[in-house]
């Protein structure tokens, strides 16, 4: 009952966000970016919850927790300080003037109008809409198991209520609502999961007594050395290091993400929201991995099978981690727990299908299939497209769901390095550099779409696949290779005209006047 009813109350909190953040969404800017007036706290949050979702804290956490142990923990601090501190400090600032500067409320807008070229626009839609109807899909993924532990009921009608109730705060109110949601979710998350890991490392008798029961666990297919569960880098360093890259630097390039730097106020919340964004994350994805980090004390309630190479694995997989550690605990917090990763996972689906159907309406339909569109249309065409995005993610979790379709389950696991592979390079040197070329972002987003969507086919046994090459060290490398192709692409192709970067990067020179407090001169 206690489930049901803290349900009831934080539904009905969403929808009356909704309704009261109505007023602002009468023009697109008002609708996909709060018409640019966001405050500090809410956009700190709205950054750390899209962030987190129950992928992280039922998916990854479990995964990387097993094989990794407590060392995991460096993927939450790599999340805190690379995909939380730096990104606001080297992105927040320049993309909130150039994108104001660009009348840009969209990542492929921003490309479209930086490089003077109707195509790339096009384009940075197509890939946004095939890669993240997918990552969308995957959100539902971490609730079935927490819904069936705690509800007893099909996970279907999770994945239709979700649907639903996202669907209903998103149109009445936008982003504001959104971001006012993200809010109160992140509260939620915080106050939470400080809570369950509590509970948790306590079942096992305190903290020191569950490191000490992890270091006596042995897998000799992993490593022989003693106590490596517990050890500073865990038995796979440079595999830790391909999830630390994927999982922080990848915030840079997902459109979801940056767009969050479009809508901030000012420079005062730019600051406050550095600090707080961080803090948020150190403790969200910090605790997630830290948590997951001790899964396999859990060995006897998760149930394990040998696998291909003889190694131990979770007989459910490695999204049963989790949950089956919260099994054990009272109706209390498993009822915490719930809403928990529900607010986690509606706060990012929310940022997702605001993306999505901003981005094919804006960017694709209007001037392309549509010559003329009045605002008004434009943005009910969008909220539209927030419903019709709603239902195909609903639609691909539920025919996972019901066929256990693996294929689809892979291409959720690129998503992320197909979309960070093709922008983040190409974005962050347009931020800063007037020689990236419209052939360097050709080049980058042909390299990271093209790399991942080869991982698919080799995931399936169509293509060969290098030994140590998976989903994980490919998207990082699609990342990491973008740094060195876009200089080296736009240092052998035609550079812009110097006359319309200088116009653009002009944003950046504008006098202001501050207190001395805030600059010696």
């Amino acid at each position: 009952m206690l489930n049901y009813s803290l349900l009831v109350i934080y539904f009905a909190v969403l929808i009356y966000i909704g309704i009261k953040c109505r007023k602002s969404t009468d023009s697109v800017a008002g609708f996909v970016l709060g018409g640019r007036g966001v405050g500090a706290w809410l956009t700190a949050f709205a950054y750390g919850t899209s962030y987190f979702s129950a992928v992280v804290f039922v998916g990854y956490a479990g995964q990387f927790g097993w094989r990794y142990g407590i060392s995991a923990t460096w993927a939450g601090i790599g999340n805190a300080v690379i995909g939380s501190l730096l990104a606001w400090v080297i992105l927040g600032r320049r993309t909130r003037l150039l994108t104001q500067h660009l009348d840009s409320a969209t990542m492929p807008e921003f490309f479209g109008r930086r490089f003077d070229s109707k195509a790339l626009k096009i384009v940075a839609s197509v890939i946004i809409f095939v890669f993240l109807v997918p990552y969308t899909a995957s959100l539902y993924n971490g609730l079935s198991r927490l819904f069936g532990m705690a509800f007893g009921i099909d996970y279907a009608y999770c994945i239709v209520l979700m649907s639903v109730l996202t669907a209903i705060y998103v149109i009445l109110g936008g982003y504001l609502a959104t971001a006012v949601n993200d809010f109160i979710q992140g509260i939620i998350m915080l106050f939470g999961l400080t809570a369950v890991i509590a509970a948790i490392i306590m079942s096992k008798g305190g903290l020191m007594a569950a490191m000490d029961s992890l270091a006596r666990v042995s897998d000799p297919a992993v490593s022989t050395t003693p106590g490596i569960f517990t050890s500073f880098l865990g038995p796979d360093p440079l595999g830790l290091l391909f999830v630390v890259i994927l999982t922080s630097l990848g915030t840079w390039g997902l459109p979801q993400m940056v767009q969050k730097f479009y809508a901030i106020k000012n420079e005062d919340a730019i600051r406050k929201g550095t600090v707080i964004s961080t803090l948020f994350a150190f403790v969200i994805a910090g605790g997630c991995y830290f948590l997951g980090g001790f899964g396999r004390i859990f060995a006897d309630t998760v149930g394990t099978k040998v696998g291909p190479n003889g190694a131990v694995l979770p007989a459910g997989g490695f999204d049963a981690i989790i949950p089956a550690m919260l099994s054990n605990l009272g109706p209390v917090l498993i009822a915490l727990t719930v809403v928990l990763v529900l607010s986690a996972s509606m706060s990012t689906l929310s940022s997702l299908v605001i993306t999505s159907s901003s981005t094919l309406t804006s960017d694709f339909i209007k001037g392309t299939i549509v010559k003329k569109m009045p605002e008004k249309r434009e943005v009910l065409i969008i909220r539209i497209f927030v419903v019709v995005f709603i239902i195909i993610s609903a639609a691909i979790a539920l025919v996972q769901y019901k066929s256990r379709v693996t294929f689809i389950a892979q291409l959720m696991g690129v998503s992320w390095g197909a979309l960070a592979g093709s922008f983040l390079a190409p974005f962050l040197y347009s931020l800063y550099w007037k020689g990236t070329t419209k052939a360097a972002c050709w080049v980058s987003f042909i390299f990271g779409s093209g790399l991942m969507i080869y991982d698919i086919f080799a995931l399936n046994g169509l293509a060969p696949m290098p030994k140590f090459f998976n989903p994980i060290v490919l998207g990082a490398l699609a990342m990491l290779l973008g740094f060195i192709i876009v200089p080296v692409v736009s240092f052998f192709t035609k550079a812009p005209a110097r006359q319309f970067t200088d116009a653009l990067f002009a944003c950046y020179d504008k006098p202001r006047e501050v207190a001395a407090k805030n600059d010696l001169g």
